[in-house]
Order: C-alpha cells, then structure tokens, then sequence
C-alpha cells in the first residue's frame, strides 16, 4: 500500500469534484423525490474515480483554528471546525493533501483532523464517545512528517485493528506540536495496545518518547471541571 501512496504522490491530475452534469429529462422527477426522501440535507457519498485505488474507508479532511484563552463551548468547537472535503481513493486524496499546508508551516493554535466520513472530530461523536486516543507531543519541526506517516499508515490499514480506529489529529501549538489517533473503544487494552506499537513503529520514535493514552470520558469531565473553575470564579 505504501507503494502505491509513493507511486501516486505527484498524480495531481483531475479535479475531487463529482459529476454535475445536468440529468436526463426523464431522471429529473426520480431524482428529486430521492432528494426530498434524503431532506435534500446529505451530500452525494464521494466515490472511487474509473481506475482509481479505492481506500478500505471513506475519509474527511477537516481544520480549524481559534484564539488561544477564549472561552469556548462543545457549539462554538462545533461551529469553528471546517469540513475542507472528503475522498475515497488514493488519488482523491492526494489531489487534496498536495494542496494543503504543511503542519509545520501553520501558526497560531491550529489543527488538522482526519476522520473516517460521518465521524466528527469531537468527543461526543457517537462513535467516538466510548473511545480515546494517543497523544504525543512533539517539539517544533517534526510535526510536518509525523502527520504524514500517521495518516499515510492509516489509510494503508497498518494499524490492523478492524474498525477501530476513527480518526487522526495535528495540533499546532506555540511551544510544541500534538498529534494523536482516535479510536472507539477505550476499554479494549489489547487494541489500544497495538495501536501504541503500530504509532511507535510508523512514526520511528525513539524508546524513551512520552506517549499518553487518555478516554474521551476523561477529556470531557477535565473540560467540564476547568470550564465550571473559570464560571464560578466570575470568568464566564
């Protein structure tokens, strides 16, 4: 698999858009009852192009960004995190990430999500809510290639924990840099336990590296403790 990311990775040809072209008179009606069916609400589910490699699962490439110390709720994450578009093939994906900024050349308190399609990249999320995740923290200058092994090894299926894994996070921070891998379900040690060693071995990380393993449930009590210190203290 790795093969065929590096054999595709200066393909930039085409474009990740579906085909608009205009319906035939006779599919008009069809299709506007199955849009009303569908609320008219869903996006058109992205698909292989003809002669593409076709990914295991769907993916959505999402960023967000905020200023750092502003009080933020669970709808003002929701509402900041940007969907930049979803691919289902090898290809597709590179025609997106060999247009997106580097990690390393983002500033501020910014981030880089890479979610299967359908799973938000938020705590509460139904499929991550019973989860956690990997974190490790990085120093300046190395996030840029850590990312792009963790999702390259993602996409490839080298992780081999089935359905497992939900998704992938950059964090860029001012003193350091954070990625981390999200996965459903935190109670299974011996999942999280080759995730670990999946994570050492695709990042290359040296014996002594600090890595956390921590539960959504954790994130969300700490987020809520933190944010009811900061109300009772008139910081609302």
């Amino acid at each position: 698999m790795n093969n065929k990311f590096d054999a595709l990775k200066d393909d930039d040809s085409g474009d990740h858009e579906q085909d608009n072209s205009p319906p035939k008179d006779s599919e008009k009606e069809k299709n506007e009852n199955e849009e009303k069916d569908q609320n008219t609400t869903k996006r058109k589910a992205v698909v292989p192009g003809a002669g593409e490699h076709p990914l295991q699962y769907n993916y959505t490439f999402w960023y967000s960004r905020r200023t750092p110390g502003r009080p933020a709720s669970t709808q003002s994450y929701e509402q900041n995190i940007k969907q930049i578009g979803s691919f289902a093939s090898v290809e597709q994906f590179w025609r997106f990430y060999s247009h997106m900024i580097r990690p390393g050349d983002l500033t501020g308190h910014s981030d880089f999500h890479l979610f299967k399609e359908g799973i938000k990249p938020m705590w509460e999320d139904e499929a991550n809510k019973s989860g956690g995740k990997w974190i490790i923290r990085l120093r300046k200058g190395l996030a840029s290639r850590c990312w792009e092994n963790l999702i390259l090894a993602m996409l490839g299926e080298q992780f081999m924990v089935g359905e497992e894994i939900c998704g992938a996070v950059v964090s860029v921070r001012f003193q350091e840099d954070i990625i981390s891998i999200w996965n459903k379900t935190a109670s299974d040690q011996a999942t999280t336990a080759r995730i670990r060693d999946t994570l050492r071995r695709v990042l290359n990380l040296p014996p002594n590296t600090i890595m956390e393993y921590k539960t959504h449930t954790d994130s969300i009590k700490a987020w809520e403790d933190f944010h009811g210190l900061v109300n009772a203290s008139g910081g609302r």
